[in-house]
């Protein structure tokens, strides 16, 4: 029956992204980006057409990733975000020093500084991110950027530590926004400059005493690396938008954190929290 007269099926547009993974030296990886209003992530074009029933729908909002000691352990990937029958994948954490210990995700993590061997990027998922940055062995010991849903982590080379890779934009909520950037690589002090945060809510990279920048909130940006021996940043949780005739009722459950606007003909849903269980409802 036609959703003209408010009683479904509904033709829904969606932007999905997971959470950011966290930092250790390397840069987190950004979340999983799939979407059906604009390109989705890793390259990958606009998703089919989504119809939605009467029913109810999982939703789920994906933590960032914490970012862990660039010393000693790699940073903690991503939560997977949900909707309905979408699922993104949790961005890749970033390495940590001297090992190449950077993890896959929607997003991939970037590889730690290395005075020791040279580390190699880490995968991102097909249709919703790219790779993470490698390194290549040097003193002044460079590291990756993480992998954004847009592009490539960069490579940390000399002295240069990558840049996170940019993130993908949609006008799904009328304006032209850019999420999932990749985290910025860190460095060491007046030996390797940092890489900056990827467009779309990566955070950048510190090569000074202190912890990376944290990815953006909701954008599911990866956290940006430290400096070797302080803590990267955590990943920016993720967040689930989704639009529908203003014909439509909605509810959600009560878990659920959401604001909603009118756009043209449609209401677009922004959910900022959701946890594993929570739901919302058409009809």
């Amino acid at each position: 029956m036609s959703s003209t007269f408010g009683v479904g099926p509904f033709a829904c547009e969606y932007v999905v992204v997971a959470g950011g993974g966290g930092a250790s030296s390397g840069g987190g990886g950004a979340g999983g980006y799939r979407s059906n209003a604009g390109t989705s992530g890793g390259g990958a074009s606009s998703e089919s057409a989504l119809s939605l029933a009467f029913g109810v729908y999982s939703v789920t909002v994906g933590a960032g990733g914490a970012g862990q000691s660039s010393s000693t352990t790699p940073g903690t990937s991503g939560v997977s975000s949900v909707f309905s029958t979408i699922t993104t994948v949790g961005g890749g954490g970033g390495g940590y020093s001297d090992v190449n210990s950077a993890t896959a995700g929607g997003s991939g993590g970037g590889a730690g500084l290395s005075s020791t061997g040279t580390y190699v990027a880490k995968a991102g998922t097909v249709g919703q991110g790219f790779a993470g940055g490698a390194n290549i062995n040097a003193s002044p010991f460079p590291s990756g950027g993480g992998g954004g849903a847009g592009a490539v982590g960069v490579t940390g080379t000399g002295s240069v530590s990558g840049a996170g890779g940019a993130g993908v934009s949609s006008s799904i909520t009328g304006a032209s926004v850019t999420r999932a950037g990749g985290g910025g690589g860190g460095g060491r002090p007046s030996i390797s400059s940092a890489g900056a945060g990827g467009a779309g809510g990566g955070g950048a990279g510190n090569n000074a005493s202190g912890a990376g920048v944290a990815g953006t909130a909701n954008t599911g940006g990866g956290g940006g690396g430290g400096y070797q021996g302080y803590v990267g940043g955590a990943g920016g949780s993720g967040v689930v938008i989704f639009s529908l005739p203003t014909q439509a009722i909605v509810t959600f459950s009560g878990g659920v954190t959401q604001t909603s606007a009118v756009v043209g003909a449609n209401r677009v849903y922004t959910v900022t929290a959701a946890g594993a269980s929570d739901t919302v409802t058409i009809g």
